[in-house]
């Protein structure tokens, strides 16, 4: 099996949503994104390993920041996990093998992947020693551009390597905030019952959720600079399930059942797509 086979059965293990508009994406770009998307989720997984205490955590997604820094080539993509070997018994799969995630990007788009899971491996290292206590809306939106802004910004510099798309930067950064808000507002219990709370002090709900919709307005925006193909169609899909989310929630539900989600990613991108996956 090669790299890329072995990448995307991952991807589709991990998260079927994303494995589905990133199967259609182009050769190469296709690469890129699903490297990007893996490497991102190995240190994300440290970051909400439910066993790693903080300062654990801390050290191993420093470790591979510093890894990934050290990078010049593929080859030396390999090293990108040195350090996670003392903890194979309790990191997934996705996260033992970031180094192979990293080497599948194309050579010339590479460098700006390894950039950004440094850097958010690094911040996530200071969430985690700050046990993701929020007070104010300003640390909000230095968390929520840490995980999620960033990752906009990024996918917008791989359009515009792929077949020179410009996007709106800002707009990509609400893209990305919008989407995390809402995955706040989803895990509030969960974060709570572990000890972090995004909710900056004197928020309630209804102003998370304003926060959110004011977001994924930016989204919608970012959305509709896109032209037509598979690109608009990766994005439009986590946009959808995110304002499906919070219409969920209005009604008391948690979040969204799965048959829901394969409805909402069926009206993207029609029955026939799906069939084909």
């Amino acid at each position: 099996m090669t790299l890329r086979s072995e990448a995307l059965e991952t991807l589709k293990e991990t998260s079927r949503t994303f494995y589905i508009p990133i199967r259609r994406l182009p050769d190469g770009l296709l690469e890129a994104v699903c490297a990007a998307y893996l490497c991102l989720r190995a240190i994300d997984e440290i970051e909400d390993h439910p066993e790693l205490d903080n300062a654990t955590k801390a050290l191993l997604l420093r470790r591979i920041s510093l890894n990934v820094q050290a990078g010049v080539d593929e080859h030396s993509a390999a090293s990108f996990g040195q350090g996670l070997e003392q903890h194979d018994a309790e990191l997934p799969e996705v996260s033992l093998r970031i180094g192979e995630w990293a080497s599948l990007a194309p050579p010339s788009i590479a460098p700006r992947i390894w950039d950004s899971t440094a850097a958010m491996a690094d911040r996530m290292a200071h969430w985690a020693e700050c046990n993701w206590r929020i007070e104010t809306e300003s640390e909000l939106n230095q968390y929520t551009f840490s995980v999620a802004g960033s990752v906009g910004l990024l996918l917008s510099d791989l359009w515009g390597w792929h077949d020179g798309t410009q996007t709106d930067r800002s707009l990509a950064i609400g893209f990305g905030r919008g989407l995390q808000a809402v995955n706040i507002l989803r895990n509030q219990h969960d974060d709570i019952s572990r000890g972090a709370n995004f909710f900056p002090h004197g928020w309630d709900r209804s102003l998370m959720n304003a926060y959110a919709n004011r977001n994924l307005s930016l989204a919608d925006a970012y959305t509709r600079q896109l032209p037509t193909g598979p690109v608009l169609d990766f994005c439009k899909i986590p946009l959808t399930l995110a304002h499906g989310t919070l219409q969920a929630m209005a009604l008391g539900d948690l979040k969204l059942s799965r048959a829901r989600v394969m409805q909402l990613i069926e009206e993207v991108m029609g029955s026939k797509a799906l069939d084909q996956e």
